[in-house]
């Protein structure tokens, strides 16, 4: 199966990580964004992961010039998208921002082009309603950082023609990835169980039952999870985590998903993780 010419929309970390991992997986990638600051960010971040897999000894010079080669910024939204395969949309999680990009997306793409979400919690199916072609939507979540991360969490919806999600999943596997597949509902699979443990882990940190380090070192040594969930929240944005915490809270009604006063708090004061220098950890060093 020939690899697909991919086009991101959305240069930030989400979005240059999926660049990076299709780039290196032998696809032509064009990457866009509106914001000024975005592209020539996203170029350096592209720029280090190569030289981190150069170092590392994952690719060879050559390879790492190839990677970027393969890699092209476009400003414009109709330059990057016009001859693409598949679009992945990768902005800032609001439903009214994806619903009208992707409906600019759809008016300049080819008309077989897959169209992706990146999403980690908004309906697919709202996401596809404003579109003239639904049925070519998919959602595809993936994770951060997404050059370590090996899941991709395909996402239908109940007017996705035949053939899209199987397409998607074959993208996935191209690159690399490990998908599932799952129906459209609020937070999929991964997000609404992650996004509990994570809310959970901040109660406890409020209530002063432990460290940041303590209840993040409790799941990674008493779980084996890779990674614990505060630490994660730091690395995903606790900015995102909110938006995604409060849109669950909305559309499922449980309490569970009712994010704490620590989380809103820290949101205000601009300390969002890694991205900032502080969450509940501090990135300065």
């Amino acid at each position: 199966m020939s690899l697909p010419r991919v086009a991101v929309v959305g240069a930030g970390t989400m979005g240059h990580g999926i660049a990076y991992v299709a780039a290196l997986a032998g696809c032509e990638v064009a990457l866009t964004d509106s914001r000024a600051d975005a592209l020539p960010q996203a170029t350096a971040r592209i720029d280090e992961l190569i030289a981190g897999g150069v170092k590392r000894g994952k690719l060879t010079h050559d390879q790492g010039e190839a990677v970027a080669r393969r890699v092209t910024i476009d400003r414009a939204l109709d330059v990057a998208v016009r001859d693409a395969d598949l679009v992945i949309e990768a902005v800032v999680e609001d439903l009214q921002i994806k619903q009208r990009l992707l409906g600019d997306v759809e008016r300049v793409a080819p008309r077989d082009a897959l169209l992706a979400s990146n999403t980690s919690s908004l309906s697919i199916g709202q996401l596809a309603a404003g579109l003239q072609q639904p049925g070519r939507l998919v959602g595809m979540h993936f994770f951060n950082p997404v050059h370590l991360m090996k899941l991709v969490e395909i996402v239908t919806h109940p007017r996705a023609v035949a053939g899209v999600a199987d397409r998607a999943v074959a993208f996935a596997r191209q690159i690399g990835k490990e998908p599932i597949v799952v129906k459209d509902s609020p937070g999929f699979a991964s997000s609404r169980l992650g996004v509990v443990l994570g809310l959970e882990a901040m109660r406890m940190l409020e209530q002063g039952v432990a460290s940041a380090e303590d209840i993040d070192k409790a799941m990674e040594l008493g779980y084996n999870h890779p990674m614990g969930p505060l630490k994660l929240t730091d690395l995903v944005g606790l900015d995102v985590r909110l938006a995604i915490a409060e849109y669950l809270h909305a559309m499922l009604k449980l309490p569970q998903y009712e994010p704490p006063a620590i989380l809103r708090d820290k949101v205000k004061k601009g300390e969002l993780g890694k991205k900032t220098g502080k969450g509940f950890y501090s990135w300065s060093d």
